[in-house]
């Protein structure tokens, strides 16, 4: 699969100038943002991505909305992708919202607050990761799938920092842990 670290959001710009949380809730994309992810939009076509999973935040929604736009594929919603609950950009907003912004996604599958409200563990980020690459790899679902999420997530796949706009490719595999199936 294919990671994209979110393009560079208001949070992302103002925290690079002044390494202090500026405070705003669910960032969105700033100018240089939009321009990053319609040039990844450009970038990644011809490389085989039939659906785009993207994280509930506003910043990997529009990230995501413009790649999707250029290679025409869909959209889906998984809140695993998120990033760890660890500023106030980290606080979302409520599916309802989401849904009333982006009318063509499907949000009906997460719960209204679906961040959490304390701030997680480097070990919750990796079990939710662990899990997300378990459910993917066990529904075979994985190899052209482009995952737009965030630093603290991708970091637990892959133990690298990355940039907004950031491109891996990644081998979930290689972090599965296959969930278990209750009768």
């Amino acid at each position: 699969m294919i990671l994209v670290r979110h393009c560079q959001s208001e949070f992302n710009a103002a925290f690079s100038r002044t390494r202090v949380d500026p405070g705003i809730a669910d960032p969105g994309l700033t100018r240089e943002g939009r321009m990053q992810a319609a040039g990844l939009g450009q970038s990644l076509a011809g490389k085989g991505i039939d659906r785009i999973v993207t994280s509930p935040y506003r910043r990997a929604l529009q990230t995501a909305g413009t790649i999707a736009a250029a290679l025409e594929v869909p959209v889906e919603i998984n809140p695993l992708v998120r990033e760890r609950a660890a500023f106030v950009c980290d606080i979302g907003t409520p599916a309802s919202e989401l849904a009333r912004d982006w009318p063509a996604y499907d949000f009906s599958h997460i719960e209204e607050i679906w961040w959490p409200a304390l701030e997680e563990s480097e070990h919750e980020v990796q079990d939710r990761a662990r899990l997300f690459c378990g459910e993917i790899v066990a529904a075979g679902v994985w190899e052209s799938m482009l995952v737009v999420s965030h630093w603290g997530f991708i970091r637990q796949l892959t133990g690298q920092r990355v940039e907004n706009g950031a491109v891996l490719r990644f081998d979930p595999r290689a972090l599965a842990v296959v969930p278990d199936i209750h009768p």
